[in-house]
């Protein structure tokens, strides 16, 4: 049983990972950005959302219209809940709508639940 867990790749006693990139609309990159960087990783943090990290790539033309950052949680039942209280949380949607009074900041959004390797240096 202990092999066909390690397989299966939905091993309940490790966390998930999740990636999401955002396509940027054209001039909106450093309003999404500071949206983060002032608002979102916090609002994030509580509803048990544990930001990895976030990057932006080095190269034209992606370096003008992808955000990419990867989330921590405890499991994949948790991010959905945790995801579904982030998004009707009063002080997110007064930023959002805020940030976005001049239009939106993303064109689309790809999004990545993934599992560590079993050599993955976060297991």
């Amino acid at each position: 049983m202990v092999g066909f867990s390690a397989l299966s790749g939905s091993n309940p006693s490790h966390h998930v990972y999740e990636l999401r990139l955002y396509h940027v609309h054209e001039g909106k990159m450093e309003a999404l950005k500071a949206r983060f960087g002032d608002h979102t990783d916090a609002i994030f943090k509580r509803h048990n959302m544990k930001s990895v990290g976030y990057w932006v790539p080095e190269d034209a033309p992606s370096s003008q219209n992808l955000f990419i950052y990867i989330l921590e949680h405890p499991s994949r039942k948790e991010a959905e809940k945790n995801w579904a209280a982030f998004t009707v949380d009063p002080e997110w949607q007064k930023v959002k709508a805020e940030s976005e009074a001049s239009g939106p900041l993303v064109d689309q959004e790809d999004r990545y639940f993934m599992d560590p390797t079993s050599f993955s240096a976060l297991n």
